[in-house]
């Protein structure tokens, strides 16, 4: 459920959003960042798959040494044998494989984390889905690790929950330093208390705005770049 990562003190570690089958534009995106596969690392917000024409390059991706995703919801569907619902976003691309090929890329997906834990020289940033319920990351570890029907509650909230971004709701995330987010596609990335909201929408057709946002998880600038670099609140600086 959870990977932790030290601190990077070669190089640079940046967050993307959702990929959706496009990694050629994420390429595109890292080569802009001049990203140095040797010292840098690329973490992402999860559905690395579905909608784009290229998601059988997960497994690929999953092999590089530089690449650490969490479990979005979408692999969360296809993992879950959701096949009507994950079919109707974005799946079908699953459904045409050999079934060898959809066993190798279901063990791929299985051993993603839903947490991400990365030290950075400002403390410890969480990486998760959708959203972190009740503003908790230390109660939201430990209700992971327990069985019962309150963890698959934990589970809904990380991978589908959009309720903070929705009501704007700027409350501190306790027990982190800051999270980063994505599954909700935005016109720019946004900062709500210690979350960062980076699903820019890279993954959308052509002529609908959207753009891959890499945010480095060390300054807290992004590129393509803000007028100002996202700030921790007060307590947590």
């Amino acid at each position: 459920m959870l990977q932790r990562f030290p601190m990077n003190r070669r190089g640079r570690d940046f967050a993307v959003g959702d990929i959706h089958g496009y990694f050629s534009r994420v390429t595109a995106a890292l080569l802009a960042a001049a990203f140095d596969p040797a010292r840098d690392r690329l973490f992402c917000v999860g559905d690395l798959i579905d909608r784009g024409p290229e998601c059988e390059c997960v497994l690929e991706w999953l092999t590089r040494p530089w690449f650490f995703p969490v479990r979005g919801n979408h692999e969360h569907m296809l993992l879950n044998g959701q096949v009507d619902l994950h079919f109707s976003n974005g799946g079908a691309w699953f459904y045409g494989l050999a079934d060898a090929a959809r066993d190798i890329i279901a063990v791929g997906l299985a051993r993603l984390p839903l947490l991400i834990e990365v030290e950075v020289p400002e403390g410890v940033i969480g990486i998760v889905h959708a959203d972190v319920p009740d503003a908790d990351w230390t109660a939201l570890k430990a209700g992971l690790e327990r069985a019962g029907g309150g963890r698959e509650a934990l589970l809904d909230d990380c991978l589908w929950s959009r309720r903070r971004i929705m009501s704007g709701d700027e409350s501190v995330v306790r027990g982190i330093a800051a999270v980063v987010v994505g599954h909700t596609p935005l016109q720019r990335p946004a900062m709500l208390g210690n979350v960062i909201h980076i699903d820019t929408g890279g993954w959308l057709p052509k002529g609908r705005g959207g753009y891959f946002t890499l945010l480095d998880l060390h300054s807290l600038r992004t590129l393509p770049p803000l007028a100002d670099a996202f700030h921790l609140p007060r307590a947590h600086t």
